[in-house]
């Protein structure tokens, strides 16, 4: 497997929250952040959900320069911020960085319906693609996805299982697999995860959280 540069960056905050070192320094989903955490340069917010759209959380990382990126419904909650607003299916360049919104939505589950408009996010970093799921079950559009790194979300109930995440991870690829999405007092457990790592054939980093 060739290096992945982005990997050594990239922290896990617990649950579906990553902080990708910079420059640029970019959170996804930034929730119970530690409070030394450094400023960010980028925020992406999947989503309006309390554990993953947090303006607490976004106020105490923000700056004067920091660009936020949000769904529609995540850009309404984010009040006396500016956000720029994707939808599934648009794009962004901010300074070097490429973000596109892919979908994100469950299938015969009520949580996360496809009409909401929630994302999930590809973003090319150093000529590296990261892809963070969002909330999201195994959907058709997964096979469109072309990353290095996919962060998948594994706990069940709200979104996919390990199993069913094993399979988006066998329809998109990547070099690395990182589960998310479970800890953090919401749903699911590091068994999860490891249920995930063994049930999937290609290569899976399980992150420690950090601060834990």
């Amino acid at each position: 497997m060739d290096e992945i540069a982005l990997l050594e960056r990239l922290h896990w905050l617990g649950h579906s929250s990553f902080r990708l070192d910079g420059p640029p320094t970019l959170y996804f989903d930034p929730w119970k952040v530690p409070a030394d955490a450094p400023p960010a340069e980028i925020i992406l917010v999947s989503h309006d959900h309390f554990d993953h759209c947090s303006p607490e959380d976004v106020k105490r990382i923000s700056g004067p320069q920091t660009v936020i990126v949000a769904n529609p419904s995540a850009a309404g909650k984010l009040k006396g911020f500016t956000v720029q607003v994707l939808r599934p299916g648009e794009r962004t360049t901010v300074g070097e960085v490429e973000i596109e919104a892919v979908p994100a939505y469950n299938v015969g589950k009520p949580f996360h319906p496809r009409r909401a408009d929630h994302v999930g996010f590809v973003v090319t970093v150093g000529g590296e693609r990261l892809y963070f799921a969002g909330d999201t079950d195994l959907i058709p559009e997964m096979a469109q996805v072309r990353c290095d790194v996919a962060l998948l979300p594994v706990s069940g109930t709200y979104v996919m299982t390990a199993e069913e995440a094993a399979q988006a991870a066998r329809r998109i690829n990547p070099c690395i697999a990182i589960p998310m999405h479970y800890g953090g007092g919401v749903v699911g457990t590091r068994a999860d995860a490891e249920r995930f790592r063994d049930l999937y054939e290609g290569e899976v980093v399980i992150l420690e959280a950090e601060g834990a």
